[in-house]
């Protein structure tokens, strides 16, 4: 493995390491013994939930290669995935809603546990299925949790602002060092111990039912509007009317789509622009070095946050980064040359490349807990996770045509589509803040007004 790699991971660990332990009184928030309790809960739980979806991201393209199957094969078990997200995940999420948030997260861990087991059947019909529990399994995973733990967060009558530490802590685990240790424990057990491919599923089964055993015996149940008089397609229309009356949540719903599917694209597309003419590069380390990018972002989101910094005003300069980050291999596409031969070291173009894709992930580091903490302040209560589910429709509708499409264009067309995108989510941030000031100050108006005392 080239030096490179090691000089990329050794700097961006040693940033992380001096922001953690680096933290002033500005950067902590003084909160009580019972929040305290109550968040490690939660993390643990996130972390749990996290790693039973980390262990399985590194081998289910190399499990569906070992059964026979080719990439279009492989291909349409990803759509399957992400098109049973998109139908069915807004009907799960308004079932969370009605039937109990907590009820929704042990469904996600029994679907998803389910999801695991299909994976040592060889045959296409129940890997199929296993992506179809899996796609409904992630619809979970984004929405119900979150919806619980703001609902119960509000129900104990916590500082509405010792939400974004739970988000930041959340997301720094679960999305960084969870990932981290997760990838490498599923390669122990894959490889050095010999059990193959199919191995970090089981132990992804294994977190998933220890989570869901503590979620059975320590949390309390939450619904947004379990009346009786609503059927789903009530719950569909007062959701919808919702987002069409509510600007800022329109803009919400927007900017999390632009974002998550260019994240979603990157996902697809880092290992060809890596290596473009094959060249030998250590995915696993490369990935491993994205995770602490993430948690790079999230300690950064954790700081902006304490310092109650308005959340609409720095993801404005986050997202303007994001998309230069990815306009990056269009542009070293004509200022570097392509290597003539197959195979060998990572190219100038690819490092470059890299640096810019640990930009962009430290992006998405600080994206998650600070989407969290708008959806939190504008998403009602008694519809969030139909709302949230919502959101994610024409994210997996764009992810679906990506997939299908992905040999159709040449890389830098799509990572320009992808930067143009996330320009646009800047765009509509600046909307979202000037709407939202002007809401604040309209209420702020019409509070002073009836505060006044009438002339006599």
């Amino acid at each position: 493995m080239e030096m490179f790699y090691y000089l990329v991971f050794g700097a961006l660990a040693a940033i992380v390491a001096a922001l953690e332990l680096g933290k002033s009184g500005k950067d902590r928030v003084a909160t009580s013994p019972a929040f305290n309790s109550f968040k490690n809960n939660y993390i643990l739980v996130y972390s749990l939930m996290m790693s039973g979806d980390w262990l399985q991201g590194p081998y289910v393209y190399y499990l569906y290669s070992q059964y026979g199957f080719d990439k279009g094969d492989i291909g349409r078990l990803f759509i399957a995935g992400f098109g049973s997200s998109m139908l069915f995940g807004t009907i799960v999420g308004s079932l969370a809603d009605k039937q109990g948030r907590k009820r929704a997260c042990v469904t996600y861990c029994i679907t998803y546990i389910l999801s695991c087991f299909t994976k040592h059947s060889p045959q296409y019909k129940i890997l199929m299925i296993g992506r179809v529990l899996g796609g409904i399994a992630t619809s979970l995973l984004f929405s119900a949790f979150e919806s619980w733990l703001v609902a119960e967060h509000n129900k104990k009558g916590f500082d509405p602002q010792w939400l974004s530490i739970t988000f930041s802590k959340a997301i720094f685990l679960g999305n960084g060092l969870v990932a981290i240790v997760a990838g490498l424990f599923a390669n122990f057990l894959a490889d050095n111990m010999g059990f193959g491919p199919v191995a970090p599923f089981d132990a992804a089964a294994c977190f998933l039912a220890i989570g869901m055993a503590i979620i059975l015996s320590s949390w309390g149940e939450n619904y947004g509007d379990s009346s009786d008089s609503k059927d789903l397609i009530t719950q569909f229309k007062g959701a919808a009317k919702a987002i069409a009356s509510d600007e800022k949540i329109a803009l919400l719903g927007a900017i999390q789509s632009l974002f998550e599917g260019s994240m979603y694209t990157f996902v697809f597309l880092w290992t060809p622009a890596l290596s473009p003419k094959d060249e030998e590069i250590p995915h696993g380390f490369i990935f491993a070095t994205f995770m602490l990018s993430s948690m790079l972002g999230s300690s950064i989101a954790s700081r902006l946050l304490a310092r109650k910094l308005k959340v609409e005003g720095y993801m404005q300069i986050v997202f303007s980064v994001s998309a230069f980050t990815l306009f990056l291999p269009v542009v070293t596409n004509f200022l570097v040359p392509p290597s003539g031969k197959n195979g060998g070291s990572i190219l100038l173009g690819g490092c470059l490349q890299l640096l810019g894709f640990c930009t962009f992930e430290s992006c998405v580091g600080i994206f998650w807990p600070s989407i969290m903490k708008m959806r939190s302040q504008y998403i009602p209560e008694e519809a969030r996770s139909t709302i949230m589910n919502f959101f994610r429709i024409p994210l997996n509708l764009f992810v679906c045509v990506v997939l299908y499409n992905v040999n159709a264009f040449p890389i830098t067309v799509m990572f320009g589509m992808c930067s143009i995108f996330l320009f646009m989510a800047a765009i509509l941030q600046r909307r979202l803040m000037v709407v939202s000031d002007l809401h604040r100050s309209t209420k702020a108006a019409e509070m002073t007004a009836e505060d006044e005392p009438l002339n006599p």
